[in-house]
């Protein structure tokens, strides 16, 4: 198995499943190989399909759907990546189910949910596409409304939160930092994220995490930044104001320091990816004993180290903390390394006796778990979230 195998399996070792199971796990793939290159026309007749069995669902979801075929198809390439690791996939199916409640959600929507999906996806595959398939997608799905559903209903906090925009700091054209003072404190940890919706853009949810561990006074501080045709990002950094209030959902995510471990630890944080890493960071700084830390930060060039300098700051504060900056491109010398992330940290070695934590755009993350892996760093020693967001 390649590297870039094992981080689109979420980078966990895959387990021999009984040749039952690897039957179902066979099928599940070879038809959803068959469905995946017409993804667009699938998202589009799913919905189609979903709104037809359960015409109230459409109130759910905003206006524009494009986003929402988007998010739809990765959850959907994720689980059958994870079909055949029930204990990587049940955890991302309960917090997924947590989240859902912030739609509306009822159990009664879960059977027209399959019926789309699985319907669907027998339109697109064609003649692979028999009882016996059926009947493995019909399994699988039946495992994914049950963890979502049992996690929903055993939830007893708030569905979302409110938060009231206290500050809307821009930094360039493209990056604002933005602190929201909740209604009460969102029980997130240091790492995760939180999707949020707007009033600029009512009902399309934006994945993003907060920048501090969690504070008594509530306050949480996010880092947007505006990427091309994110209906949502641009709009909150040209547009959010002081005083709007916005809606928070459950917090998702396994991004986490380890309590109990004498190891030392590697951050690489790229672009708006250093954000989970200072909240990480917060909370690190009031433990008893801190690990040993070094972070690298990274960026194409020295503009986007947006936050290099409080970040350098911070490890004049702490012996414990190392901050390296890291440019694919040098106009002038900068005194930061010269490459791209997956470079320059294994440029430094292995890291082999660390905690790996990686942050960052889908594509740095793949790039650089790849080429740690292929330098030595053990599997089970790097952590970042597979489900990342958008």
């Amino acid at each position: 198995m390649t590297a870039d195998q094992l981080i689109a399996g979420g980078v966990a070792p895959q387990r021999r499943p009984a040749s039952e199971a690897d039957r179902t796990v066979e099928l599940i793939r070879d038809s959803f190989a068959v469905a995946e290159p017409h993804s667009e026309e699938l998202g589009k007749h799913f919905y189609s399909n979903l709104f037809r069995l359960a015409p109230e669902t459409r109130d759910l979801f905003p206006v524009n759907m494009e986003v929402q075929r988007s998010r739809l198809l990765r959850a959907v390439v994720y689980v059958v990546q994870m079909v055949d690791q029930p204990d990587d996939l049940v955890p991302f199916l309960r917090q997924l189910g947590r989240d859902h409640r912030k739609f509306g959600v009822l159990a009664a929507h879960y059977n027209a949910l399959g019926q789309a999906l699985i319907g669907s996806i027998r339109d697109f595959a064609g003649s692979v596409w028999t009882p016996e398939v059926e009947r493995a997608w019909q399994d699988a799905y039946a495992l994914v409304a049950k963890s979502m559903q049992e996690a929903a209903a055993a939830e007893r906090g708030p569905a979302s939160w409110l938060g009231r925009v206290v500050s809307h700091r821009r930094i360039g054209w493209d990056l604002a930092v933005v602190t929201l003072e909740t209604d009460q404190p969102v029980p997130y940890q240091a790492g995760q994220y939180v999707s949020v919706e707007t009033p600029h853009r009512p009902r399309l949810w934006r994945y993003l995490s907060p920048a501090n561990a969690p504070r008594h006074d509530g306050t949480v501080e996010f880092h947007v930044r505006a990427v091309e045709n994110g209906w949502v990002s641009r709009a909150i950094v040209a547009h959010s104001q002081v005083g709007e209030t916005w809606r928070i959902g459950p917090p998702m995510g396994r991004m986490s320091v380890p309590q109990n471990s004498d190891r030392e630890l590697l951050m690489v944080a790229g672009g708006t990816g250093v954000a989970p890493m200072k909240a990480l960071l917060d909370e690190v700084r009031q433990r008893p004993r801190p690990p040993r830390t070094q972070v690298f930060v990274g960026g194409r060039s020295w503009e986007d180290l947006y936050d290099f300098t409080s970040l350098r700051k911070l490890s004049y504060s702490y012996p414990w903390l190392d901050i390296i900056p890291v440019v694919e491109q040098e106009d002038d010398p900068s005194g930061a390394e010269v490459g791209t992330l997956a470079d320059v940290v294994t440029r430094f070695g292995a890291w082999s006796d660390h905690d790996v934590l990686v942050c960052g755009s889908p594509a740095m993350i793949r790039s650089t778990v790849s080429r740690m892996l292929v330098a030595g760093t053990p599997l089970d020693r790097i952590t970042y979230d597979p489900f990342t967001m958008d």
